[in-house]
């Protein structure tokens, strides 16, 4: 009798380094039931589309990519997940073709959702009010596909309900992951050769808010002393996180990297004021003066929307010339979009679109020179970096990684280095690549020496 062969399953993620992580929790469950994982493009038995929300170009793009699925194999079975699922099952229940829609919880049931299609032949709508959640989805990811830096999952939703953003209500409110569950899992990464963990998070950085007798600073705390991890990233930290205790743990920790992601979102106080910002400019210069001194060296990194409903010439000059008293070492630079359902899409004063590509490309262009300069810096010093892939297929003897403050090198090197920390020289800095030559592979105890030295 011929063996069956098993079902196969294939993975789309739009959005965020949160999708992207809960698309590989997804994978490890399709898997545990006997599945095979294919590319997208190739015919597969589940279509798996994990969609974002962020923007109406997300909804948009989440839909074309559902359709793509289902031309691709009209007997597939196609499942929507994600925050455009969460938001709106109802518009995604009407695409023809679409089998199973679970927003971002209770993603375990997606195989009971299956069964009941199957028997059905029916759509199935397990979306439910994400509201009235108040406990953090268990996702386990003990191994990654195709990076060697792992993503933690350390928390989920927001608490904030910023006037541009429309995530609260795709994601709910802050929830945080067990502490003993965050440890388990980094140590089954760090088993698993992994020298880097990346903490990420809806609101990364609220972490704790919800629980009792326990913060971000604690668990901080706590994976410094998981054996065997070299580098702990924070994802993201708001100006309004950055405590006195957090610094302190920074100050002392061997294992934090000198690289914060710290969203501005306008440099104008009233401009946060519309935002319902929680922090004013003096309140975010205050908070980074202190983290410079706990870390120095320091890579800051931000976002920033330009071209919010009302804001003037002067409210946009004094963004720019608040971005050049910080000094960030790159900015991501978003056009405010009218996400439809929040208040700043219905407020007046409106941005030209004209207007706003205007300064979108005055800021990135201001981006790439603070680039320049903070990796001006570091020329022929010799860094730390943690190669994750050849530079292209055409050169497999360069390879491309990060340093600590997340700087983007090239060197010359074999595949055999990848995923370890090497030391390399900066021959040439520059911007997004610096150009770097190998000097020697870091050993655990060699660099946990350094480190303490």
């Amino acid at each position: 009798m011929a063996e069956k062969l098993p079902k196969t399953v294939s993975f789309h993620t739009l959005g965020c380094k949160v999708n992207h992580y809960e698309t590989e929790g997804i994978w490890r469950m399709f898997k545990e039931q006997g599945y095979e994982r294919v590319d997208f493009d190739h015919d597969a038995d589940v279509y798996v589309i994990n969609t974002c929300t962020v923007t109406n170009t997300g909804d948009k793009k989440s839909r074309q990519t559902i359709r793509r699925a289902i031309r691709k194999n009209p007997d597939a079975v196609v499942c929507v997940t994600g925050c455009y699922a969460q938001t709106s099952p109802g518009e995604i229940m009407e695409i023809p073709g679409v089998d199973v829609v679970v927003g971002t919880q209770e993603r375990k049931n997606i195989f009971a959702y299956i069964e009941e299609h199957e028997k059905t032949k029916g759509p199935v709508n397990g979306v439910s009010n994400i509201m009235k959640n108040r406990v953090f989805e268990e996702m386990d990811v003990p191994v990654f596909t195709d990076r060697t830096r792992a993503s933690l999952k350390i928390q989920e939703g927001c608490n904030n309900f910023c006037t541009f953003c429309i995530i609260p209500w795709s994601r709910g409110l802050l929830r945080s992951r067990d502490p003993e569950n965050v440890i388990a899992q980094a140590n089954k990464l760090v088993e698993a050769g992994y020298k880097e963990l990346v903490l990420t998070g809806i609101h990364t950085a609220g972490y704790g808010e919800d629980l009792k007798d326990y913060n971000f600073a604690m668990l901080l705390e706590e994976l410094e002393q998981v054996e065997g991890l070299e580098r702990i990233r924070i994802s993201s930290i708001e100006a309004s996180q950055i405590t006195d205790e957090v610094i302190r743990v920074l100050d002392r920790s061997k294992k934090i990297v000198r690289h914060l992601h710290i969203p501005l979102q306008s440099g104008s106080d009233p401009v946060l004021a519309r935002m319902r910002r929680k922090y004013s400019t003096d309140f975010y210069r205050q908070k980074v003066k202190k983290i410079q001194k706990a870390l120095p060296g320091l890579a800051i990194t931000s976002d920033v929307i330009v071209g919010f409903p009302g804001e003037t010439e002067e409210e946009f000059q004094e963004t720019c010339d608040f971005i050049k008293e910080i000094g960030y070492s790159e900015l991501h630079v978003f056009p405010f979009s009218r996400r439809t359902g929040t208040p700043a899409a219905r407020m007046d004063n409106q941005v030209e679109d004209e207007v706003k590509e205007r300064r979108v490309h005055e800021l990135i262009t201001l981006s790439d020179q603070l680039a320049k300069e903070y990796a001006s810096k570091y020329q022929d010093e010799v860094l730390e970096v943690i190669p994750e892939e050849h530079a292209s297929e055409q050169e497999d003897n360069q390879l491309i990684g990060y340093t600590d403050n997340y700087m983007k090198v090239q060197f010359e090197g074999s595949a055999d280095l990848i995923g370890k920390i090497v030391k390399v020289k900066i021959i040439e800095s520059g911007y997004p690549v610096n150009k770097g030559v190998f000097v020697r592979v870091m050993d655990h105890a060699t660099h946990v020496a350094e480190k303490n030295a």
